[in-house]
């Protein structure tokens, strides 16, 4: 027995001793984690985010409004701001466009209908119901927000539940206790309802069209104290239920006054539903206690340990960046409404919006794949959901509203990412289905992708950065299906995946877009243009993730990836063309405030370079994320720049979601815990750390050797220990061959189709065509038909120039083996020889046409001015001389111009024509024709100008349209001193 009793002694000391030991390992905090949260990073600059109260991907975000519109007021409130107009609650983070700003309340001393947002003289008298306020009388908290309107002495303090939140209203005295309910705040309301059923109760509705179209949101509002009788402003068309009220209280012990809000997307019974359960009776303490210990629970997530405050607060507020979207779109009954608009029931998963996929699927969703993985299965549910019931996977949606903003179908590659992770907890058969409905429709520029390979210039806006980002989401979805043992659709996708090549031109080693089967030019790999997705050639060029050995054996070598990526981070900063305000965070070239950049430091890895991998990423870890409103180096974008501070800083990145992989960058922090959901650890240490030791001397997983630049997600999941040693200068770690990262597409390669390498379109007399092709082991066929011939000949093998004299049409491919690229068809267009053009004003070289003869070469533009078919001219007259070569007798002088308000692109204000037969002196033959252009329009529509001559004779046809120059009031780049641009086309005389 005493033998037991010490056996069981030495047992149980040893299971202290080894628990002792494995909490040394796990990183502890120093204080709750909610502490290190700053809501106002990213507040102030272009951040766009918000530093009201919300809950951890919750429905509600209560938070204040300075801002009514504007780029820099996407969240409602910029730091720089000094007016608060209310409080509403619903709010966006770190978008590129506005939306939101639902149902505010504004306590205040007096009734006035009026925002005080007009700030003209003859409004001198209207100071309306916003008020002043100092950031020295302000507190933001993970859950909780306060600030004293100093223009009125009103306390006012906001806390959350998920559906639901708080109002906590302390006056300066018992009299005058007004609060201003308004529901058109912000964007255009289409419908609004307030109604009083008590003396404490208001519900309502709010139907508003922005970013969403069609956003519905029904309101349940209670208060402490009861109001007089509301004074409302007049209704307007539209609105029959109201648009402002006027709460007068009764509060003669000048108590605080509460108002609790319930939310819906449902009906007026949900928001009451989503109130009195989650809030109920509580107090105002009581709610905040609990938003506030969900936060901590949240945020304990990862645990990190370091003497910098600085970068503690980074990481935290960083970490609570990615948790507060998706948002929750789901009442407690589990009620929701979905893309039809219809109200769906679901009693197995929680239904969200609010998904910014272009931006969220390069890390925020990969960081969901390792803490929120319960989650991950709710957000693909709701994914199959949205396709069920509006068609087709969400790309950017926003309150049941398909927006049709950015590009690719960024839902796949978070699908496949959680499937080859082994998070499948949804119908995959269905997923999978829905995956490969989004790749084959015909829209976005589907259709010339599937059949060509690649999106032309000429039929497609943004066709690079659409080819490229195809591309990859094939790639995801080929990986899926052979997973699945689906071995066609995996053929299909992984031959799409290879895309990539058919733009790539070896010339220049850039990504360029194809114009009628040309590179489109003068090519300048700093201009912004309509190629790209808010980005230049540089910013795009990289953007092969799925197939990096692929890219590397299209630049010759690693060597010659390594030199373009030098020149990437030590280009001159500075763009030339489209001024696109989300190009921020730049080193050199590289753009970290816009995420086509996010995966390209790591590039390094790939190339047996770690140590430069080490040294980028530090420099931007520690110079583009600040502890300051202006902390975030460009739009926040509902938690991806804020996932991939999270990641590096923990020392791996995402660069390829789908391959289970994370690439190895350098620690920021002495040690970090992920505290996984299925109970076990993982720990990241940084031995001998500092703000100079950060290159990787050798690194430890799990007591073994770990010489590899990367971590599989399984490595994680497990649980345990990553060990790295620290030191101030590069080593030899993770330099050999056998231990960085690859992605490499093995089999069924593609052939990429020839390109014209030399050769006019639009010609003269004639033209000499050459053909080349990335692939030097195909071999190049052609045939050519011009206008008289009857038939189509045969194909031969192209083996010197073609010569082009007549107007005709050019057929090429590539072939190897037996497999064969797709067939490109160009037609060539012969001008007249005797016609020339010259042009007294300057066009935009990303608007060219095609150059200096785009408005006589034949060629038509269509209602997308960014096809590259119209020559743009910003904030400039057109002034055009047409010489016809001799006198001729003229019927008609046609000239078109395309209109696209909305892209700043206005007709006209007149058009003159003159005519002559010297060039020297013209006279005005014809009338004026003028036009009212500063009448709102939508759409884009194409303006045919003509002038009838009757067949009065001339040589010379001179052409002049008159700018409209500083833009209409009404337009939304009036207030940032825009300026239009004109847009035209053919001039024809026939």
């Amino acid at each position: 027995m005493k033998l037991q009793h010490i056996t069981l002694f030495i047992v149980i000391s040893l299971f202290f001793s080894c628990s002792n030991d494995e909490k040394i390992q796990i990183a502890q905090k120093d204080t709750d984690l909610i502490d290190y949260v700053n809501p106002f990073i990213g507040t102030g600059g272009h951040g766009h985010t918000y530093p009201g109260a919300t809950m951890p991907f919750g429905m509600m975000q209560l938070s204040p409004d300075t801002r009514l519109d504007g780029w820099d007021g996407c969240s409602g409130y910029h730091y720089s701001d000094e007016y608060i107009y209310g409080f509403s609650h619903t709010h966006l983070s770190g978008t590129g466009v506005s939306d939101y700003g639902d149902i505010l309340l504004m306590p205040t001393n007096e009734i006035n209908f009026n925002n005080g947002s007009d700030t003209s003289a003859n409004s001198a008298t209207k100071k309306g119901y916003r008020a002043h306020f100092s950031h020295d009388n302000e507190v933001a908290e993970a859950g909780y927000y306060k600030v004293l309107l100093d223009s009125t002495n009103i306390e006012v303090e906001l806390t959350v539940s998920e559906r639901s939140g708080i109002h906590k209203y302390s006056f300066p005295s018992a009299e005058n206790q007004v609060v201003m309910l308004d529901l058109v705040h912000r964007d255009k309301v289409l419908d609004a309802k307030i109604e009083k059923v008590s003396d404490t109760e208001i519900v309502g509705y709010r139907f508003s069209e922005a970013w969403a179209s069609d956003q519905r949101l029904f309101y349940v509002l209670k208060t402490s104290h009861p109001f007089e009788d509301m004074l409302q402003s007049p209704p307007k068309t539209g609105m029959p239920g109201g648009r402002r009220s006027a709460l007068t209280f009764k509060n003669p012990n000048n108590e605080p006054i509460i108002i609790k809000v319930g939310i819906s997307a449902v009906d007026i019974e949900g928001a009451r539903k989503n109130l009195e359960q989650e809030i109920g009776t509580k107090s105002f303490e009581e709610v905040k206690k609990i938003a506030q210990e969900t936060w901590e629970k949240q945020l304990e997530k990862i645990v990190i340990e370091s003497e910098d405050v600085d970068y503690k607060t980074n990481f935290y507020t960083a970490l609570y960046h990615t948790m507060i979207a998706p948002n929750i779109y789901q009442d407690v009954d589990g009620r929701y409404r979905d893309m039809d608009m219809k109200i769906h029931q679901s009693d197995d998963h929680t239904h969200y919006t609010v998904f910014s996929l272009w931006d969220t699927y390069r890390a925020a969703h990969p960081l969901y794949t390792i803490i929120e993985q319960e989650r991950t299965n709710d957000f693909i549910k709701t994914f199959i959901k949205k396709y069920e019931s509006g068609g087709i996977m969400p790309i950017w949606d926003l309150s049941a509203n398909y927006t049709g903003c950015m590009i690719g179908y960024h839902a796949v590659p978070v699908i496949s990412d959680a499937y080859m992770k082994g998070i499948r907890d949804y119908d995959v058969e269905k997923a999978f289905e829905a995956m490969k409905h989004s790749a084959t429709r015909d829209k976005l520029g589907l259709k010339y992708y599937k059949t060509l390979g690649y999106i032309p210039v000429e039929m497609e806006s943004e066709s690079v950065s659409k080819t490229l980002e195809y591309a990859y989401d094939d790639w995801t979805i080929a990986e899926m299906a052979k997973a699945m043992g689906k071995t066609a659709d995996y053929e299909e996708f992984i031959k799409r995946a290879q895309y990539y090549k058919n733009i790539y031109d070896p010339e220049t080693k850039f990504m360029r877009g194809r114009f009628r089967n040309t590179w489109f030019s003068p090519f300048d790999p700093y201009e912004v243009n309509f190629n790209y997705t808010e980005a230049n050639s540089w910013q795009y060029s990289f953007y092969v993730p799925q197939d990096v050995s692929g890219f590397i054996d299209l630049l010759g070598g690693k060597d010659k990836l390594e030199a373009q990526l030098d020149k990437l981070f030590t280009a001159n900063q500075e763009t030339s063309g489209r001024n696109q305000a989300d190009i921020t965070g730049l080193i050199g070239q590289y753009a970290h405030g816009n995420e086509p950049s996010h995966h390209m430091a790591y590039l390094y890895n790939f190339i047996n370079k770690p140590s430069k991998t080490q040294e980028y990423v530090h420099q931007i870890l520690t110079t583009l994320y600040k502890n300051e409103p202006d902390g975030v180096s460009g739009n926040e974008d509902c938690g991806q720049m804020s996932a991939w501070y999270v990641l590096s800083s923990l020392g791996f990145y995402s660069v390829t979601p789908g391959t289970n992989e994370y690439i190895i960058g350098t620690p920021l922090f002495d040690k970090a815990t992920i505290n996984l959901e299925n109970g076990k650890t993982f720990t990241i240490i940084a031995n001998n750390s500092s703000k100079e030791n950060i290159y990787i001397k050798s690194a430890m997983l799990n007591g073994k050797n770990h010489p590899k630049t990367y971590l599989n997600h399984a490595d994680i999941m497990n649980g345990g220990t990553l060990v790295f040693e620290m030191t101030n200068t590069p080593t030899d770690w993770g330099t050999k061959d056998e231990h960085i990262p690859v992605t490499e597409i093995k089999e069924h390669k593609i052939v990429p189709p020839p390109f014209i390498a030399k050769g006019d379109i639009a010609f003269k007399g004639s033209t000499e065509v050459v053909l080349e092709t990335v692939d030097k082991k195909s071999t190049i066929y052609y045939r050519m038909m011009n206008v008289y011939q009857s038939f189509k000949p045969d194909f031969v093998v192209y083996d010197k120039p073609i010569k082009i004299e007549n107007k005709s049409f050019l057929e090429v491919y590539a072939q190897r083996g037996e497999e064969k690229s797709a067939i490109i068809t160009t037609d060539f267009f012969k001008i007249d020889p005797n016609l020339k053009i010259k042009l007294e004003t300057e066009y935009a070289n990303q608007y060219n046409a095609g150059g200096q003869n785009a408005l006589i070469d034949g060629i038509f533009g269509t209602e997308d001015f960014r096809t590259g078919t119209w020559q743009g001219y910003f904030d400039t007259d057109v002034i055009a001389t047409v010489d016809l070569g001799k006198v001729k007798p003229i019927h008609t002088i046609q000239v078109n111009f395309l209109e696209d308000q909305k892209s700043w692109i206005f007709l006209p204000t007149e058009v003159e024509c003159y005519v002559s037969d010297n060039p020297n002196r013209f006279y005005k033959s014809l009338p004026t024709q003028t036009f009212e252009v500063t009448k709102p329009k939508e759409g884009a529509h194409i303006k045919n100008v003509s002038f009838d001559m009757k067949g009065y004779s001339g040589r010379y046809v001179k052409i002049v349209a008159k700018k409209l120059g500083e833009l209409p009031e009404w337009h939304l780049g009036y207030k940032h001193n825009g300026r239009s641009w004109l847009f035209v086309d053919e001039i024809e005389v026939k």
